[in-house]
C-alpha cells in the first residue's frame, strides 16, 4: 500500500510505464504536426517548442498565440498554428537564463498514446530537437532509458484537416 505522502507518479506501478530513448518522434495532433523529433529531459520541468513569428491576437475575447514551427531542421517545410494562451510564465533554461514564455495547452501523441499537455513557446533554433519534453509531460507516463532511441513508431505525417505548406 503506497504512503498517505506519496504522490501519485510514485504510487503508480513503474511496470504500467512505457520505456522510451532519450530521443522519439512525437506528433502533436493539437497543433496538426504529424511528427517531430523530441529530446525527452526529465532534467527540464517543462516542455517547450521551437517557433518562429510568433504573434499574440484576441479572438472572441480570447487571448491566441500564432506562429509557424519547422518540421524539418533542412527543409523550408512549416506548419502553421494557433492556440489558446494559457498562461505567460518565467523560465529558467538549462544555461541559468530567465525569460518570460507563453504557455499552451496541445494534445500530444507518443508510443501510441494521446494525451493533453502544456508546453512553452520559444527559440530553439540553436538546438538539435525542435521539442524538448520535460518531466512534467513525461512523469507518470513513461520511464527514459538513455540508452535507447527512436523506440516507437513514427506518428502520422499529417493529422487531418491539417498540411504542411513550405515558406
Amino acid at each position: 500500500m503506497p504512503r498517505k505522502d506519496a504522490s501519485p507518479i510514485a504510487a503508480s506501478p513503474a511496470a504500467d510505464r512505457i520505456s522510451l530513448g532519450w530521443r522519439e518522434w512525437v506528433g502533436v495532433p493539437g497543433l496538426g504536426i504529424g511528427s517531430i523529433k523530441a529530446k525527452l529531459d526529465s532534467g527540464a520541468r517543462s516542455s517547450s517548442l521551437h517557433v518562429e513569428a510568433i504573434e499574440t491576437f484576441h479572438e472572441g475575447g480570447v487571448l491566441q498565440v500564432r506562429f509557424r514551427v519547422r518540421l524539418r531542421r533542412k527543409l523550408e517545410r512549416y506548419a502553421l498554428c494557433t492556440a489558446p494562451v494559457l498562461d505567460r510564465r518565467r523560465v529558467t533554461d538549462s544555461g541559468g537564463h530567465r525569460s518570460e514564455r507563453w504557455f499552451i495547452a496541445t494534445e500530444l501523441e507518443l508510443a501510441g498514446r494521446r494525451f493533453a499537455t502544456e508546453m512553452n513557446l520559444t527559440d530553439r533554433g540553436a538546438m538539435l530537437f525542435p521539442l524538448l519534453l520535460g518531466r512534467s509531460t513525461i512523469a507518470g507516463r513513461f520511464r527514459i532509458d538513455p540508452a535507447l532511441s527512436y523506440t516507437c513508431p513514427r506518428p502520422a505525417r499529417a493529422p487531418t484537416g491539417h498540411s504542411p505548406i513550405r515558406a
